[in-house]
């Protein structure tokens, strides 16, 4: 009688391998599959690297095969495992939310730092709040903010919601068009932020398939022909409703820097400052109200 060998580590980890290599590059290859073998098995990464020879358990190996498979049709891991890390904080997602990107966590770090410079209470409101990890990041080292988040998307909000819980603080969500605000009666705020739709038509091509097929189309997208539009909306919605010396941050399209300075400018915004990420690359900006 012959016996079914257990599969290994190394195994699931070439597996990965294997079926991945027509759709990522390597170095993607290697961060999604020791992300996913770490879920299921509960090991870290180091754990993983040193004990390649250790056996797992036939759930655990055939749960591995499932990921993998749904990863050839191009589904992001994290819409898979249906949550993601951001900023140190645990974020359920799913494919009415874009999952949130190491960038996004630089612009948040920027919002804390300035917050924590002006020593005062502070009201702040994410326009456009998606998975709502903006607001719950801000409000988890924050605690004394007024923190609230817009989004148009309902199932977006409750995913949000679901967040806010799940990290244990309270923000207020309101269901709204940023684009047409009027039918509700908004406060003041002393600081504004959004990660708004900033990809144009025309830079599709050059976006990935796994994006383009699952994250939502409508929290990534903007017409060739008014790119800005989000921005000079929310920089309107700033004039009044910023209070003085408020401030004013944005995640902006890298190729859309200056752009965005001559908008900001051209609302009587002062203190404009724009600020590369990680990758050097402009990637965010920061303006405060006269």
């Amino acid at each position: 009688m012959f016996l079914c060998r257990m599969k290994t580590i190394l195994d699931v980890l070439m597996s990965f391998d294997e079926k991945l290599h027509l759709l990522y590059d390597k170095p993607e290859i290697d961060s999604i599959k020791y992300l996913a073998v770490s879920d299921v098995t509960g090991l870290s990464k180091a754990q993983l690297r040193a004990f390649t020879g250790n056996e797992i358990t036939t759930p655990q190996a055939e749960k591995l095969t499932d990921i993998a498979n749904q990863l050839q049709t191009g589904i992001p891991l994290q819409y898979i495992l249906g949550h993601t890390e951001f900023y140190g904080l645990n974020f359920q997602v799913n494919p009415s939310v874009l999952i949130p990107r190491p960038e996004t966590e630089e612009l948040v770090e920027w919002i804390i730092q300035a917050a924590q410079e002006r020593h005062q209470q502070e009201a702040i409101l994410d326009i456009g709040t998606g998975s709502g990890c903006i607001p719950v990041k801000l409000k988890k080292h924050l605690p004394d903010a007024e923190v609230s988040a817009i989004d148009i998307s309902p199932a977006a909000l409750q995913t949000a919601k679901q967040n806010a819980t799940l990290n244990g603080v309270d923000v207020a969500f309101i269901e709204a068009d940023i684009l047409n605000p009027v039918e509700i009666s908004f406060p003041q705020y002393s600081i504004l932020v959004s990660n708004p739709p900033y990809v144009t038509e025309r830079e599709k091509a050059h976006m990935h398939v796994n994006v383009l097929n699952n994250e939502p189309h409508l929290a990534l997208f903007v017409s060739d022909h008014d790119p800005l539009v989000f921005y000079r909306a929310i920089a309107d919605f700033a004039l009044q409703h910023l209070t003085s010396n408020g401030l004013l941050f944005f995640e902006i399209n890298e190729n859309l820097g200056q752009q965005m300075i001559d908008l900001l400018q051209d609302k009587n915004l002062k203190n404009i400052e724009l600020r590369q990420d990680m990758r050097g690359k402009d990637r965010m900006i920061k303006a405060q109200k006269a």
